[in-house]
């Protein structure tokens, strides 16, 4: 469903998130090694993430990424898929058609629409500090 770029970008971004509500910064090897990402694919992702604000770098032996806690329980999943993958889930044909829409609908189009906005829903009303909190709970985990 999500590029492997952008599920390593919002398990990047949740593991930060665990460790910033202990008050900790994590660098990029960190982050790699608990998602299960190569390095430089890591360090490209959290680039991008960087620069669209919804991860602070801090650069320096004391230095990594974190998120600030007001900040974790404003961005939502939503938000980091965009940053990665732009609205293209949320766009285009379910099977993969150049072109799909309502007037000239593939067999999936109706049902797809239901998916799609509901999965929107979902992304735009899940905070990274829920699901990092949970994560921190030990109610779910990043890697197996």
């Amino acid at each position: 469903m999500f590029s492997k770029s952008c599920q390593y970008g919002i398990k990047a971004i949740l593991y930060v998130a665990q460790k910033s509500l202990d008050g900790n910064r994590v660098k990029i090897g960190d982050i790699s090694e608990n998602i299960g990402s190569p390095e430089a694919f890591t360090a490209k992702i959290m680039s991008a993430l960087t620069k669209e604000g919804i991860v602070n770098s801090i650069k320096g032996p004391n230095g990594g990424f974190a998120i600030e806690l007001n900040r974790m329980k404003e961005i939502s999943i939503s938000e980091i898929v965009y940053a990665i993958d732009g609205d293209s889930i949320y766009n285009g044909c379910g099977l993969g058609l150049s072109e799909c829409n309502a007037q000239e609908p593939c067999p999936m189009h109706e049902k797809f629409v239901h998916i799609r906005n509901d999965l929107k829903q979902m992304l735009k009303t899940t905070s990274i500090h829920d699901l990092a909190y949970n994560i921190k709970l030990g109610k779910s985990i990043l890697l197996r």
